[in-house]
Parts: structure tokens; C-alpha cells; sequence
């Protein structure tokens, strides 16, 4: 499936067409395994942390997991976070993006969502991505690809 025709939710829990929420922006979009774990609110607050610069390169900052609207509204308030989280409760688009697969923990096997980054050009085209990524620091590495793109030192 095409990742742009996938339908999320947003913070107000209205469902979404993707390449509506991407339309003529530049867009990073993080997918991120749950709201309130360690890692995730790492990279959540550090994006946050650089969300004026990234909006001063003219990109959007969007966060997507498998959780509710609801638990995206406490988590931002929680942690005053500022970027804009999209719900995926099937995992429609984090599956359409390659952002899900197996995974390890404590010897066991499963499958989830793994951590990954991907920037979207003002068309709508993945023009970067990163797969399993690391959560501390990554928001300062994806800033760096950001000014890369277009053209900023």
C-alpha cells in the first residue's frame, strides 16, 4: 500500500488521509513504538526541543504510533510536547512505511513497530529515511539531514 493513501487519526481524533497532513510541507515524520516510555519521550522531547528550527527550514515535525488520541493528548501534556502525533491504532501506515518487522527483547521474538525516521519533501516523496534508529540524539542527526535537503548551513 501506497503510505500516502493510509488514514490516521489526529490530535483532535478526526481521521486523515497522510498526503492531506503532508501537502506542500516539507514533513519529518517519526514513527515511535509507545507514548511515556523512555526512549520515546527522549526523542519526543527532543524533537520539541528543535521543532523552531526545523519550522525556521519550513518543516513540519509529526510523530506516529499505534496509540490512542487520547493517550497522544496526555503524553503532550505530560511532557509539553509540541510536536503533532498522528494515532495508527492498525499500524496501516507504520506497515506501509517498512517501520514495523520483528523484534527482540529479553531473548523473545515478536514483531512491533521499530523506531524510524523518514522526511518528506514538499510533493510527498520519502526523499530520506532511517530505519531502527536510536532515540537519544536522533532529533539533532534528522535537523542535520533536514539542512542538507534544503540548502542551509
Amino acid at each position: 500500500m501506497n503510505p500516502l493513501e493510509s488514514k490516521v487519526l489526529d490530535e483532535d481524533g478526526s481521521e486523515v488521509v497522510l498526503k492531506d497532513v503532508l501537502a506542500g510541507k516539507w514533513t519529518v515524520l517519526y514513527v515511535y513504538p509507545r507514548d511515556n516510555t523512555p526512549g520515546c519521550t527522549t526523542e519526543a522531547k527532543e524533537f520539541t526541543e528543535l521543532l523552531p528550527e526545523f519550522e525556521k527550514l519550513g518543516f513540519q515535525v509529526i510523530g506516529v504510533s499505534k496509540d490512542s488520541v487520547e493517550s497522544h493528548r496526555k503524553f503532550k501534556e505530560k511532557h509539553g510536547l509540541k510536536v503533532k502525533l498522528l494515532s495508527d491504532p492498525g499500524a496501516e501506515l507504520i506497515r506501509a512505511l517498512g517501520a514495523w518487522g520483528k523484534k527482540k527483547r529479553y531473548g523473545k521474538e515478536y514483531e512491533g513497530v521499530i523506531r524510524s525516521t523518514f522526511i518528506f519533501d514538499p510533493n510527498g516523496e520519502i526523499v530520506w529515511k532511517k530505519i531502527n534508529v536510536r532515540a537519544k540524539g536522533h532529533a539533532a542527526k534528522v535537523l542535520e539531514e533536514a539542512k542538507k535537503l534544503v540548502g542551509s548551513p
